[in-house]
């Protein structure tokens, strides 16, 4: 799973560039696939260079209509999706209404809530959803490092998924087997009274080597529904860029979580 709620999917309006980022191996296509497959539910879509095409309003309508149909077919609702024509090298529309662009009326997409309207890229970023942040579970925190701080000892990092941390907690790793406390923890470099999930933190922890836990281990609560090995799992695979047929011998690169 991703670390983010919301993917921002940068898209080159210059002639030539979309067409080769949403092309079969492109990377537009392969980043909106990416994001969808990782859990990232929502969705901004901005249309850049817009200055390279003298700010063509036929050329944004042409590169939504050709995003929106392959959004679609990745799982996004493009209904629930802003559309921005900007200008990064300029600065239009990323901040402030562009005056380049009189054509354009501003974006609107569809929630829960209702229909939400805007103008600018930050309009965009400020409309994101908060999802619902799961705290009352058990802890589950997968690791995304391990570092060793002169001064302060081991401290994993890695974004809080669900239940809360908090220091004096008594937390297990798997599939280490290593248990330890919880000495404190931070984010950004301030202490915080607890983690919750969404929050990316580094706790320090009593006791433990760098050698002993590494990236990809699980955090928990060693009290509360401590997370094991499963002797098995279902899983949902998506293959890209497959050579047509998966036959014995094909070797894929596989990424499990952060492991």
């Amino acid at each position: 799973t991703s670390q983010a709620d919301c993917a921002i999917l940068i898209i080159a309006g210059g002639t030539g560039e979309f067409e080769a980022g949403i092309s079969k191996d492109g990377q537009t296509r392969e980043h909106a696939l990416l994001a969808f497959t990782l859990g990232v539910r929502q969705l901004i879509v901005a249309v850049n260079k817009m200055d390279t095409t003298k700010w063509s309003e036929d050329r944004f309508n042409e590169i939504i209509k050709e995003t929106s149909n392959f959004i679609k077919k990745v799982g996004y609702n493009p209904k629930a999706v802003a559309f921005v024509p900007i200008s990064g090298w300029h600065g239009d529309n990323m901040l402030e209404e562009s005056t380049n662009m009189p054509w354009y009326k501003g974006w609107t997409k569809e929630t829960k809530g209702g229909v939400v309207k805007g103008k600018t890229l930050l309009d965009a970023i400020d409309a994101i959803e908060p999802p619902v942040r799961p705290a009352d579970k058990p802890l589950r925190l997968p690791l995304q490092d391990v570092y060793k701080i002169g001064g302060i000892g081991t401290v994993p990092v890695g974004r809080v998924e669900t239940g809360i941390i908090k220091a004096g907690m008594v937390v297990s790793f798997a599939p280490s087997n290593v248990t330890t406390e919880v000495k404190s923890v931070e984010m950004h470099h301030e202490q915080l009274e607890q983690g919750t999930p969404g929050d990316n933190v580094g706790f320090n922890v009593k006791n433990v080597s760098v050698k002993d836990i590494r990236r990809g281990n699980v955090c928990s609560d060693s009290k509360n529904d401590p997370a094991k090995e499963a002797a098995s799992f279902n899983a949902q695979v998506i293959v890209l860029n497959h050579p047509g047929q998966i036959g014995a011998g094909y070797a894929p690169v596989l990424d499990c979580h952060t492991a």
